[in-house]
C-alpha cells in the first residue's frame, strides 16, 4: 500500500467504497459527483497531473432504474469513463475503474475468469461493459477492476437492510438461487490501494471476498452475527421478487489473476462479515 495518499484521486467518494478509500487513504483528494463531473474534460484536466493515481468509483448503481433510464446510466457508466481515461491518458495519470460481474451472463457454473466472455443481460451490465470497453481503448495506463455484492453494513445496502429487518420482522424470505461472492467495502477499498502501489499488476482484475453463498446465506449469516435465530430467514426464488432488471444467477469471480499478480487476497467473507458488524 503506498506510503503517502496525496497523489490519489478519489471519484465517486461519496459511495461505499469511495468512503472507505478515504477512510484508509485520508491524504487523497476526493471528488463527489457535485464537486467534479467526469465527462467534464476541461475540470478532469485541472485536478490531474503526471503521477496521479485516479480511483474511479463513481457510477449510476440504480440496476433497476437503468432499465427505464438507459441515457442517465450510459452517462455515468460509459461516457463518464471514457473521458476520464482519455483525460488521464493526456495528464499521464494512472486510473483504477471499478465495474462489475454484471458485465458478465451470470449463467456459468465456474467462477468467471477476467478473460472468460462478456454478455450483459441489463442495461445497466451493457453501460458498465461500454465503460470497460472505452478505458482498455484509451491509452491510458489503467486497470480494470470487477467486483460483486459490495457492501458496507451501513443503512440502504443489503447487509443494513437485514439488520433492520430482523428488529423489524418475525420471519424474511431471501433469494437462494443467485450464487456470488459478498464483498466487504472496507476490504475492496484497502485491495485498490494496494493495487494503487502496483503499475505492474495486470490490467484487468476480479477482486471480491473469498467464498461464496446464496443471498439467503448472507442474510442468516447476518441474523447469526446479531445475535438472532437464523431460521427466522426463510429460502425463496428469485420469481417470489420480480425485479425491472433480471439478476445474475451465478456472479462468482475468479481472483487468478489478483493472486497471480501477487496482490493480497481478499479473506473470506463470512470473516469479513464478522468484522463488518462487530
Amino acid at each position: 500500500m503506498p506510503e503517502s495518499f496525496a497523489h490519489l484521486v478519489v471519484t465517486g467518494a461519496r459511495g461505499q467504497v469511495g468512503r472507505q478509500l478515504l477512510r484508509l487513504a485520508p491524504g487523497a483528494r476526493a471528488y463527489g459527483r457535485d464537486d467534479l463531473d467526469i465527462t467534464d474534460a476541461d475540470a478532469l484536466g485541472a485536478v490531474l497531473t503526471p503521477g496521479t493515481v485516479v480511483l474511479n468509483c463513481a457510477a449510476y448503481t440504480a440496476v433497476d432504474q437503468a432499465e427505464s433510464d438507459p441515457e442517465a446510466a450510459f452517462t455515468a457508466n460509459a461516457t463518464g469513463p471514457a473521458v476520464l481515461a482519455a483525460a488521464c491518458a493526456r495528464a499521464e495519470a494512472r486510473l483504477i475503474h471499478l465495474s462489475t460481474d454484471y458485465v458478465f451472463a451470470g449463467t456459468h457454473n465456474r467462477p468467471y475468469d477476467t478473460g472468460d466472455t462478456t454478455a450483459p443481460a441489463t442495461v445497466y451490465g451493457r453501460t458498465k461493459l461500454a465503460g470497460e470497453q472505452a478505458v482498455l481503448a484509451s491509452g491510458a495506463a489503467a486497470h480494470l477492476v470487477r467486483t460483486a455484492w459490495v457492501y458496507s453494513g451501513e443503512p440502504g445496502d443489503f447487509v443494513g437492510t437485514m439488520r433492520r429487518l430482523e428488529r423489524e420482522r418475525d420471519t424474511l424470505d431471501v433469494v437462494d438461487d443467485q450464487l456470488g461472492a459478498p464483498t466487504y467495502a472496507a476490504d475492496l477499498a484497502a485491495g485498490l490501494l494496494e493495487l494503487a502501489g502496483r503499475p505492474d499488476a495486470p490490467r484487468v482484475l476480479h477482486a471480491t471476498n473469498a467464498g461464496q453463498g446464496t443471498w439467503f446465506d448472507l442474510a442468516r449469516a447476518v441474523f447469526e452475527e446479531v445475535g438472532a435465530d437464523p431460521a427466522r430467514v426463510r429460502p425463496c426464488p428469485s420469481s417470489a421478487f420480480p425485479r425491472p432488471a433480471p439478476r445474475p444467477a451465478y456472479s462468482v469471480l475468479s481472483h487468478r489473476s489478483w493472486d497471480e499478480a501477487g496482490l493480497t487476497p481478499l479473506r473470506p467473507w463470512r470473516e469479513a462479515l464478522h468484522a463488518a458488524l462487530s
